[in-house]
């Protein structure tokens, strides 16, 4: 009897000295694994094991898509450059002229089909809504063209009925001028305006991109404007060979410009997707990095709390029955 009351005796000062196991395992998890399973010492570090897996899994992921991005936009970029050349002729001879009021305004707003991009499409929507509420008015009417499922998703919620026509899946195929002047002509033939204004993101570089607005007029503002002088008033200066008149080749000269600046629109936006895509795989990649670093460390304390507390019950048991 004092030989097992010794041995309670001993039991008890051990225990009091040894730290708890189960607090020991659990004050080195993280937060969110401080509900999992208590009771089994193996527990917390396979949980820390298969969360390793899962980021490494998306880290893999997230370099493909960076590699995937960067081939895209190696594609893209030469023909964006080439493209810059179609428009400007136009903005030498009939200007670019912003702050020109008319009544019938339609914005083109051009987005990507697919997000992890950064702000490129959320940027395109907040200088499309700030267009649609400075050119408001009474005696105004402002409507929606959008090319782009990622701003058709984010301007139907409050601008549905001012929404004249959509089209998605532009990148399906490669961008060609043939497939964009198909396009435009639908969106001239479907859509009354007399000013357009087209937003998209101009590529600077991989990690910098310009929001940009380009307006075309109708022909019939076009000649408004030249007989009240200006910019456009140098238009009289030409002289017309042929059978057409004035206002046929303004016509002419309206169809081509919408069809050149939409085609330099959509790949310079499609250059500024691929590259703000390349920035945010890349800055994934480096967190996941940083994650199985912090993971590691976690992995590394808990399994070594998990051997320490069972030398502790080991050592104290011996003791215990030594003693």
């Amino acid at each position: 009897m004092a030989a097992m009351a010794a041995l309670r005796r001993e039991g008890r000062r051990f225990a009091a000295a040894a730290p708890n196991p189960i607090s020991t395992v659990r004050s080195s998890l993280a937060p969110s694994e401080e509900h999992a399973v208590l009771g089994v010492r193996s527990i917390s570090t396979q949980v820390v094991r298969n969360r390793m897996k899962s980021v490494k899994n998306i880290q893999k992921i997230t370099k493909a898509m960076k590699m995937v991005a960067a081939s895209k936009l190696r594609a893209i970029q030469t023909r964006a450059e080439n493209s810059r050349g179609l428009w400007q002729p136009f903005t030498a001879l009939l200007g670019d002229l912003p702050s020109v009021d008319v009544k019938k305004n339609v914005i083109v707003t051009v987005s990507s089909d697919k997000g992890l991009c950064g702000g490129i499409n959320s940027t395109a929507v907040k200088i499309s809504r700030a267009l649609y509420k400075l050119n408001s008015g009474p005696e105004k009417e402002s409507k929606y063209v959008i090319l782009g499922e990622k701003a058709k998703a984010q301007l139907i919620r409050d601008s549905k009925k001012d929404i004249e026509l959509s089209m998605i899946e532009l990148q399906k195929n490669p961008l060609n001028y043939t497939q964009v002047s198909v396009l435009a002509d639908d969106i001239l033939k479907n859509v009354e305006f007399d000013a357009l204004r087209i937003v998209f993101n101009k590529f600077l570089s991989v990690v910098s991109f310009i929001p940009t607005t380009a307006t075309v007029l109708s022909p019939e503002i076009v000649e408004r404007e030249a007989e009240s002088g200006g910019k456009l008033g140098d238009l009289d200066l030409y002289e017309i060979e042929g059978a057409e008149t004035k206002g046929e080749v303004l016509q002419n000269l309206a169809e081509f410009q919408f069809s050149c600046v939409l085609f330099n629109s959509v790949l310079e936006n499609a250059c500024s997707e691929q590259g703000a895509r390349m920035s945010a795989m890349d800055s994934s990649s480096r967190n996941a990095g940083d994650m199985l670093d912090r993971l590691t460390l976690t992995y590394n304390r808990t399994r070594q709390a998990s051997i320490t507390t069972e030398l502790i019950e080991i050592i104290s048991g011996a003791s215990a029955l030594e003693g």
